[in-house]
């Protein structure tokens, strides 16, 4: 097996005294020395050698390193093996990490030296040696990291940084608190009795710590209910989506597009990937805080977009806009946006590499244009999430602005917290640092007091100049317009982590956990009490489907116990069980998952029952084999 660094790896100072680490959890490790590599290559007997149930830290020591690298290096091994439970470490020497290695004396004995200070059961393979090797890596979130261990102790991560992002670092920000009266509270003053959770969102945005010691209740989940799961062969924060999570994010994609359409969206498609060095793009990424993933190709360099703002300004730059178009909504559902997130930060559903992110762009003709905008855009994403089963209670609100921005345009900012009808947390910024003055976001927080914005919307008065984008007003002279980014819902992904986070504090309560009716992927299940009554199912799921009702049919040779509770356990609302007795009744005996009671109820009524909670929501049809002999067994 070949591992291969980033090729932005190597942009970080060669100065620095450096070790760099590729950590991996791993099932197991084998290796066999095949020959000498160096001469000072260390004197062993070769053999092939396993390690099962290990740390593999594979180390490229450089030139410059001494024992205060090395120890700051062996203690950031061994923290992050507590993280995991693992004890047993192997020491891995990897030259192909840099091209600035130390002296081969010099580094095998900082190697020594950091087993002798490892607080585990540690070995190292054999230094100087070419070796074949094979690798089984596990595939939990915290699985797979890069260090970049400084004298002065600074780890970093691989892949390019943007110039905001190491702006973002250093911003100096003032956090208040703001009440429904317009008032803004010390945070250290505030009363937090009422409001845990902002109390949670306040600590979290303002430590800016983002990386997780363990998995949040819904990675569980997600895997139990076969929505979703890591893809091994794919880069870290790549999701695989099984049947029964591409139906629940495509019914979400086509509701929120359609709610954006309504809203006075024009859909728009554009590519995923652009030039780096193409004027406007160099300039705004590093005005956006995000990694990105570049890519060289023909004598380009490319990046992979990380929101939909490139090609939907590149194309209103192509547009002739009068001020009578205006404001002008663009709009993209992203499948997908990349930016290369922290290792640490990657945690099944809530933090991505690659995701699904609805993103709307109104061009308007001057800040009070913008601000009647984003009241209305503001009353979208309530609407949104709250049509999608995350309502109010669920979530907290952030706003952020420049000082200056506030004091003239208080009156936008207390309308929209007294639109939330609750406490919100503030940050309030000296100076600009990026090219929104306003950006107001709804954060989700989870079962680990982590927060994950959702709808989020942004005043942007740079991007209008930066790609050349003019409207004409009435005596025809141009102008730029300001921009509104707004996401109604978030990143559709971070919806069904938000989702399935809800359903497990719900069980944490003693509840049922239940995803909204529509999502489901099977609202409908059918239990025949013997074969014999299985052309019966067919004729009634016939009948269920025809109405836009997803139906499946238990028809496996299993017991009715275990059928029923099958049921249960994958959230299916609705269950028939069909014997003599059922057939000869005119009413369906409906067992309600919801209320743990059987009710008889006549098929019309049932059928208004299900489309009532469905109302005004997209359909799709079944996305697995109706009966479930027929389903492959997927492996989560």
């Amino acid at each position: 097996m070949a591992l291969q660094w980033p090729q932005t790896f190597n942009s970080i100072s060669s100065f620095l005294e450096i070790v760099r680490i590729l950590q991996l959890h791993c099932d197991s490790i084998e290796y066999n020395p095949t020959k000498k590599e160096i001469k000072s290559a260390e004197e062993i007997t070769p053999e092939p050698k396993k390690i099962e149930e290990v740390v593999v830290a594979f180390i490229a020591i450089e030139d410059g390193d001494d024992s205060e690298v090395a120890r700051k290096a062996i203690a950031e091994i061994t923290a992050s093996m507590a993280k995991v439970g693992c004890n047993r470490l192997l020491l891995y020497p990897y030259a192909h990490l840099s091209s600035n290695l130390a002296s081969p004396s010099i580094a095998l004995s900082l190697l020594k030296e950091m087993e002798s200070n490892a607080n585990c059961e540690v070995s190292h393979a054999p230094f100087g040696w070419t070796k074949s090797y094979n690798i089984k890596v596990k595939g939990h979130p915290l699985a797979e990291s890069s260090k970049v261990i400084t004298k002065e102790g600074h780890e970093h991560e691989d892949g390019h940084t943007s110039e905001a992002l190491k702006s973002e670092s250093k911003i100096k920000s003032y956090w208040y608190i703001m009440t429904t009266d317009g008032i803004m509270h010390e945070i250290d003053n505030f009363d937090f009795t009422k409001h845990e959770k902002l109390e949670i969102l306040s600590k979290y945005e303002s430590a800016k710590k983002r990386s997780v010691d363990e998995p949040p209740p819904h990675v569980k989940l997600m895997k139990k209910m076969a929505i979703a799961d890591y893809e091994p062969a794919s880069d870290s924060g790549n999701m695989r989506f099984y049947p029964n999570g591409r139906l629940i994010k495509s019914l979400l994609e086509r509701y929120v597009t359609d709610e954006v359409k309504n809203y006075g969206g024009l859909e728009v498609e554009t590519p995923i990937m652009y030039d780096s060095h193409h004027p406007s793009m160099e300039s705004y990424f590093n005005r956006f805080p995000a990694r990105q993933y570049n890519i060289n190709t023909e004598g380009k360099q490319l990046f992979l977009r990380f929101a939909a703002c490139f090609g939907q300004f590149l194309m209103a730059n192509d547009f002739q806009i009068s001020y009578k178009n205006l404001p002008l909504k663009l709009y993209e559902l992203t499948r997908y946006s990349f930016r290369r997130e922290q290792s640490g930060e990657l945690v099944g559903l809530r933090r991505l590499r690659a995701f699904t992110m609805p993103d709307c762009h109104a061009f308007c003709q001057d800040i009070p244009q913008a601000i009647t905008e984003i009241r209305k855009r503001f009353d979208l994403s309530r609407s949104v999430l709250r049509e999608i089963g995350i309502t109010e209670s669920d979530y907290e609100m952030a706003i952020r602005f420049t000082e200056e921005f506030y004091n003239e345009h208080k009156e936008i900012i207390v309308d929209l917290v007294k639109k939330m009808g609750k406490p919100v947390l503030v940050e309030m910024w000296k100076e600009r640092f990026f090219y929104f003055v306003l950006k107001w976001e709804f954060n989700y927080v989870d079962n680990l007091g982590k927060a994950s914005a959702l709808s989020t919307d942004q005043i942007d008065v740079e991007n209008g100049a930066r790609y050349g984008i003019k409207f004409f007003d009435e005596s025809n002279t141009p102008h730029h317009p300001i921009i509104l980014h707004n996401s109604p819902s978030g990143a559709i992904e971070r919806v069904v982590y938000a989702l399935l986070e809800k359903a497990a504090f719900e069980q944490k309560e003693g509840k049922k956990p239940q995803l909204p009716l529509w999502l489901a992927p099977t609202q409908v299940r059918i239990i025949p009490l013997k074969e014999e009554f299985l052309k019966y199912c067919e004729d009634l799921a016939d009948r269920l489907s025809s109405q836009n009702i997803r139906v499946d049919i238990d028809d496996r040779n299993e017991s009715i116990g275990k059928r029923i509770r099958e049921s249960e356990t994958e959230w299916i609302r609705y269950s028939l069980v069909i014997g003599e007795k059922e057939i000869n009744k005119k009413e369906l005996a409906v067992r309600d998952r919801q209320s743990g009671n059987v009710k008889e109820i006549p098929f019309e009524e049932f059928v208004r029952e299900i489309k009532e909670q469905t109302k005004d929501k997209p359909f799709t049809k079944l996305n697995l084999a109706r009966h479930l002999s027929k389903r492959p067994q997927i492996m989560v």
